[in-house]
C-alpha cells in the first residue's frame, strides 16, 4: 500500500514538472544545442555552398587579439555596473525592508519595479532624450543656473553605464529585498540594547545576513551586461563597441552565423568559468 502511495505520489510530481522541463527543453537546451552547432561550422545555415565542421571560428577569438580586448572591456564593464547596482540598490531596499511602512512602502517599491513594465528600447531611447546635448539636463541647468551649462553625455561611456543600472538595479534591489525582510528586527533591537553602533549593526548583522540576496542580485546583473548590446549600440556610438555588439554583427550585418555562434560560446565558457572561481565564495555567502 505505501509503495503504491509513493508511486502515485512520484507519478503526480513527474506531471507537474514536466511542463517546465518541457519548456526548457524547447526554449533553451535546443537553441543553444543549434547555435552549437552553427559553431563549428564553416559557412552559414544557409544558401548552397558547402559546409564542414571547423574548429576555426574559435581559433579566430585567439588569433585576433581585437576580440580578447572588446572581451576585457566587457567584463570591466560588467563589474562596474554591478558593483553601481549593489552600491545603490542594498540601501533602497533596506529603506524599503526595514524604514518605511504602508502605502509608502507599495508605492516605492512599485516605483522600483516599474521599468518591468515597459519597453526596453523606450527606457534606451527615453536616457537618449536625457543625456543628449540640449536635452533636458542641459535645459534644466540652464533654468537653475545664471549661467550656460552644456552637458552632453550621449555616445560616451559613461552613458552606457547609466542606461545599463538603470535597467538591471531591479534586480538587486528585489533579491536584496526579500533577504532583508527575513532579518528579525528583534536581533537588530537585541544589538541596539546592547550598545552596539550602526556601523557594527550593519557590518556583522545585516551585511552577513544579506549577502544571499547581494550575490544573487550581483550574478543576475553581471551575466546579462557582459554580453549586452542595445544599451551600448543605442547610448555609446562608436564608444559603445564591446563584446556583445560585436557577436550582434556577426548575426545581423555581416550574416556570419558560425563566428557570431562562437564567440557566443566563447562568452558564455569565460563566464561560466569566472562564476566556477567565484563558487566558494558564493557558496560561503549563501
Amino acid at each position: 500500500m505505501g509503495a503504491t502511495l509513493r508511486q502515485r505520489d512520484n507519478f503526480r510530481a513527474v506531471l507537474l514538472i514536466s511542463p517546465a522541463y518541457l519548456w526548457l527543453l524547447v526554449a533553451v537546451f535546443l537553441p543553444l544545442s543549434a547555435m552549437l552547432f552553427f559553431s563549428f561550422l564553416s559557412e552559414g545555415p544557409f544558401g548552397d555552398g558547402a559546409r564542414q565542421l571547423v574548429l576555426q571560428n574559435y581559433l579566430e577569438f585567439f588569433e585576433k587579439g581585437f576580440y580578447s580586448k572588446l572581451l576585457w572591456r566587457s567584463l570591466k564593464l560588467g563589474a562596474v555596473v554591478t558593483a553601481l547596482c549593489l552600491l545603490i540598490g542594498f540601501p533602497c531596499a533596506y529603506v524599503l525592508a526595514k524604514t518605511i511602512k504602508g502605502r509608502w512602502r507599495e508605492a516605492l517599491f512599485l516605483l522600483v519595479i516599474l521599468p518591468f513594465w515597459s519597453n526596453s528600447l523606450v527606457r534606451i531611447f527615453s536616457w537618449a532624450i536625457v543625456l543628449r546635448g540640449n536635452g533636458v539636463i542641459d535645459a534644466t541647468l540652464n533654468k537653475l543656473l545664471p549661467f550656460e551649462v552644456s552637458v552632453n553625455l550621449m555616445f560616451t561611456y559613461s552613458a552606457v553605464v547609466i542606461g545599463l543600472v538603470h535597467s538591471y538595479l531591479p534586480y538587486v534591489i528585489l533579491t536584496s529585498y526579500l533577504t532583508l525582510q527575513a532579518i528579525d528586527d528583534s536581533l537588530i533591537d537585541a544589538a541596539r540594547s546592547l550598545g552596539a553602533p550602526r556601523r557594527t549593526i550593519l557590518l556583522r548583522i545585516i551585511l552577513p545576513l544579506s549577502l544571499p540576496g547581494l550575490v544573487a542580485g550581483g550574478v543576475l546583473v553581471f551575466v546579462p551586461v557582459v554580453g549586452s548590446f542595445m544599451e551600448p549600440r543605442i547610448l555609446g556610438g562608436r564608444a559603445g563597441t564591446f563584446f556583445g555588439t560585436v557577436i550582434e554583427d556577426q548575426f545581423v550585418a555581416v550574416f556570419n552565423w558560425p563566428l557570431g555562434a562562437a564567440l557566443s560560446f566563447t562568452l558564455l565558457a569565460v563566464v561560466l568559468l569566472i562564476l566556477a572561481v567565484a563558487s566558494p565564495v558564493l557558496k560561503r555567502a549563501q
